[in-house]
């Protein structure tokens, strides 16, 4: 009988360290795995950190002082779709001063970058809304492409003036599918008309590198992951002339480049 009893008090204990081995080692197990995973995320923010210390960025406001130019008020007249489309007079975008003082639609770029950039696969969409271009100003890399399409109900005419890449005109009728185009060589910049609707306008700054930008509203430009180097910096308006300024580019390092465009 005692003999009976001192084994069921052994199998007891034995289940009893059996149960409490099982805990230690699970819970050893998670806390394992929560550092492996802990450990993983670091290095993950680490390469991330690391790739951005490579480089750098360039920002800066575009200012504008004297009084600003009077901008023509657009007639939509010969259009009725156009007409229709506005409640409110439309004014020229060419010539806009910002309320702060600071000029929108201005190209900034960095002529020229060592190495070889392949343009991206994501094409720059330009649209036509209200007989108006959108955007007015954009920025596209040599053999990137340019992707055109139409809200309107009206037949625009996409006509870009080239001097350096190959010229095209070819109109888009309502409902008709988005025009896709490329340009070969870099131009800054490509004035782009609408044979149909002549007040249309914009402008396209064919780059060889992907380091550009446009002000906007706020007349502030931000141009990313800029490898350190020294560059000509270069700011296009479409009625205020062309400005450029040399910028030393650090890792991990903003370079601040403001310029001023006068009144004419």
């Amino acid at each position: 009988m005692k003999g009976r009893r001192a084994n069921a008090r052994r199998e007891a204990l034995n289940m009893k360290m059996n149960k409490s081995h099982f805990i230690v080692t699970a819970t050893l197990g998670v806390a394992l795995l929560g550092l492996g995973a802990g450990v993983v995320g670091r290095s993950s923010a680490g390469a991330q950190a690391t790739a951005s210390q490579n480089s750098g960025s360039i920002e800066g406001t575009i200012h504008f002082e004297g009084t600003a130019p009077k901008r023509a008020r657009l007639d939509m007249g010969a259009d009725p779709v156009c007409a229709a489309a506005h409640t409110e007079p439309v004014l020229a975008e060419d010539g806009a001063v910002n309320s702060n003082g600071t000029l929108p639609n201005a190209f900034v770029y960095i002529k020229d970058v060592p190495g070889t950039f392949p343009p991206p696969a994501q094409p720059v969409a330009l649209d036509q809304r209200g007989c108006m271009y959108a955007p007015h100003v954009l920025g596209v890399m040599a053999g990137q492409e340019l992707r055109i399409t139409s809200a309107d109900l009206t037949t625009h005419n996409i006509h870009p003036m080239c001097k350096v890449n190959r010229d095209w005109n070819q109109s888009q009728p309502p409902g008709a599918p988005p025009l896709v185009h490329k340009f070969a060589r870099p131009e800054v910049m490509i004035p782009v008309h609408c044979n149909q609707h002549p007040w249309m306008s914009t402008y396209v700054g064919v780059t060889s590198n992907p380091f550009y930008a446009v002000s906007g509203s706020d007349g502030i430009f931000t141009i990313k992951g800029v490898p350190p180097g020294e560059y000509s910096l270069t700011t296009w308006t479409a009625n205020f002339g062309t400005q450029e300024q040399k910028v030393t580019v650090r890792a991990g390092e903003t370079v601040h480049a403001n310029f001023t465009f006068k009144a004419p």
